[in-house]
């Protein structure tokens, strides 16, 4: 049964934030739930409540196979979001380099229209190359680096019924992922 039919009266509103924005959002109030990733195991004790949901792997996109964060040492690197800067430069750095970030763009598409044209490489989870993967771009698994999803409340429990239940529509989806 549909989550709408079981509570007719919800207004779902879904807002895309980086996980900084998104918890600040749950924390004031303004968001019921968050669905917010990490790249660490280390899930701060903040009053939010986090719960699992499933590892992204993260790809380095370029236009050869099998490639590694090292051998891209000397090339252009085409950056995300200012948020995410900040990740790729933790990957790079944890790989022995400080990449030359040449192009920026907040928008998975245009990256990848980049990196199609040589422009650079980027990194990405692999959940953003669920919904678009370019022509012309290699995606290479990097197996040392996954962002951990959890799904984040903040209060104490019980949730509100419809709450629940979104978290059980929610799971139902990715199950379903496989």
């Amino acid at each position: 049964m549909a989550l709408s039919q079981s509570y007719p009266n919800i207004e779902l509103h879904l807002t895309d934030a980086h996980p900084t924005v998104a918890l600040r959002r749950l924390r004031d109030g303004s968001a019921d739930l968050a669905i917010v990733h990490r790249y660490d195991d280390a899930v701060p004790q903040d009053g939010v409540r986090y719960s699992y949901l499933l590892d992204d792997p993260m790809y380095l996109l370029s236009r050869h196979p099998d490639q590694t964060l090292a051998d891209h040492r000397d090339s252009m690197w085409i950056a995300g979001c200012e948020n995410c800067r900040g990740e790729l430069l933790q990957f790079c750095e944890a790989a022995g380099f400080r990449p030359r970030m040449t192009y920026s763009s907040d928008d998975i598409v245009v990256e990848q229209a980049f990196v199609a044209a040589g422009l650079g490489v980027t990194t990405m989870p692999g959940l953003a190359l669920r919904s678009h993967h370019a022509d012309g771009v290699v995606a290479s698994e990097l197996t040392d680096f996954r962002r951990r999803i959890y799904l984040a409340t903040f209060g104490e429990p019980p949730d509100p019924p419809a709450t629940t239940a979104f978290i059980t529509a929610l799971r139902t989806a990715i199950d379903a992922l496989g």
